[in-house]
Formats: C-alpha cells, structure tokens, sequence
C-alpha cells in the first residue's frame, strides 16, 4: 500500500471550522490511517478577523493532539502548516514566524477567496515566490470564479506556484462542477499535488486513496501516485520543487516565451 500524505487537514479539535471536539479529530485520524495515510499536516484557517491562529498556537495544539494519537497508539504523524488567506505583507509574516509554513519548508498553502477573484492575484502569489516560498494553492476546482479566471492558473503554475486539488472532488463529492474542473485541470498538466481538505469524520472525511484511483484514470497511476505520496513527502523534506516535477509523467504547462511576463509586467 503507498504510504501516503496528505497536506491539507483541518483535524485539530475546536481551532477552526474542522473538528469540534476531540472524538471527531480521532476519529478522522482512525479513518485517514485505515486509508493509507501516514502523514498530515494540521492545516487550521488562518483568516484575519475570523480565525486569529498563529504559527505557535499551531505547534501547541498539534503537540497536544499527537500526544493523545500516541496515548492510543494510532499510527499518525502530524505536521504543521495553515490555510492561509491573503493580507497584506504576508511574507513578512511568514519570515517573522507568524504565519506557518508545510513543516516548516518554502511551501505554503494558500487558499484564495472562494467567490471572488481578487485582484492583482498573481501579483501576490509573484510576491511570495520573490520572497523564496512555494505558494501552494488550495482547491481552484471549487472557486465559483474559474470559469472566467481559468487562465489565472495557468500563468500561477507558470510563475512557479503549486496547484493543489481536493481528493474528494475527483470522485464528484463536491459534485459535478468541481469534478469537471478538477478533471481539466489535470487533463492540462495543471495539477501538483491531492489533498483531502477533511473536516470531519462523516461530511467530509480524510479519504485520499479514492482521489488517487481517479486521477490515476486520468493521468496514469505513476503520476496519480507522485500526487500522494512522492511530492508531498518532497514538501515535507522542503525538497527544491525541480527536483519533484522531473518524475512528472504529464508535464505542467510550459510558459510561452515571454508570454505570462510580458502580460504581467504591461499590467495586463
């Protein structure tokens, strides 16, 4: 069985809009273990006004919770990270130690808003990348604006970010558009690394391996495989992410020549 790791979790108890209580955060982990998963990285929102967590309230409650994973001998290894929203002067957040990074490596997982698309986005993303990050973005399949903004992600993978689909939407748990979406994205080369983005234990649980099988039907189980297990362990080790896409079976897109720089830097 490949041992996989999944990258985005909200599975620490009572921090953010993830699990409630204790029971459900074991309960997740008993289901993410049985599925294959070996690694997750605590994801909680960090969103300013909302959910004020920080990189060290982060660490405690993950250091609580391995510590009861550990009491029960259930086989799961945390590591840090966050669901970072934009605001301003982030990498300096993020270089003061505020905001997190995955496991404490160059990449960050960064959701954008999910019903508009905000502007100058690849500004930002390009700010981050310029300040030495991976912005890895979270879940573009269930944006309501990349019917319009499709090409926004192209130019991000073009510029260096990372792309980051949600195992459930392969499998048509977020229903069709998501799957759709998630589909091309992964038919265009566009797509790094699978994810479950669990809440909970029955809504939305920790399943990986479904989200593999389905993208494996699409890109061969190699690459599929590399979404799951070698790439984000890479992220874990802050592996240089050349070195992860070399063994990509489907290529990422290939920027023209001069093409997304020439439309950045003319304001387009």
């Amino acid at each position: 069985m490949t041992k996989m790791f999944d990258l985005h979790c909200h599975i620490l108890p009572g921090i953010d809009d993830g699990a409630a209580d204790l029971k459900t955060s074991l309960a997740m982990a008993q289901i993410a273990v049985a599925d294959g998963i070996q690694t997750t990285a605590c994801t909680p929102h960090i969103y300013p006004g909302l959910y004020e967590n920080t990189a060290t309230s982060i660490r405690i409650a993950i250091a609580k919770f391995q510590a009861e994973l550990d009491k029960r001998a259930i086989p799961l290894r945390l590591v840090e990270g966050a669901d970072v929203h934009l605001e301003p002067g982030l990498a300096g957040s993020i270089k003061a130690g505020r905001v997190p990074t995955l496991a404490g490596s160059r990449y960050l997982l960064l959701e954008p808003p999910h019903h508009v698309a905000p502007p100058r986005f690849q500004y930002s993303v390009f700010d981050l990348i310029v300040a030495g990050y991976v912005p890895v973005i979270t879940h573009p399949e269930r944006l309501t604006w990349i019917e319009d903004h499709y090409t926004v992600f192209t130019q991000l993978v073009e510029m260096g970010a990372w792309m980051q689909v949600t195992a459930g939407s392969l499998t048509g748990r977020f229903g069709r558009r998501p799957k759709y979406w998630s589909e091309r994205m992964l038919n265009d080369g566009l797509v790094h690394i699978l994810a479950t983005d669990s809440h909970h234990f029955k809504t939305r649980p920790p399943l990986l391996a479904e989200g593999r099988d389905a993208a494996a039907a699409v890109v061969g189980a190699q690459e599929a495989d590399h979404m799951v297990a070698m790439r984000p362990a890479g992220i874990v080790e802050n592996r240089n992410p050349c070195d992860l896409l070399q063994k990509s079976a489907k290529p990422a897109v290939v920027n023209t020549p001069g093409g997304f720089w020439k439309s950045l830097f003319n304001g387009a």
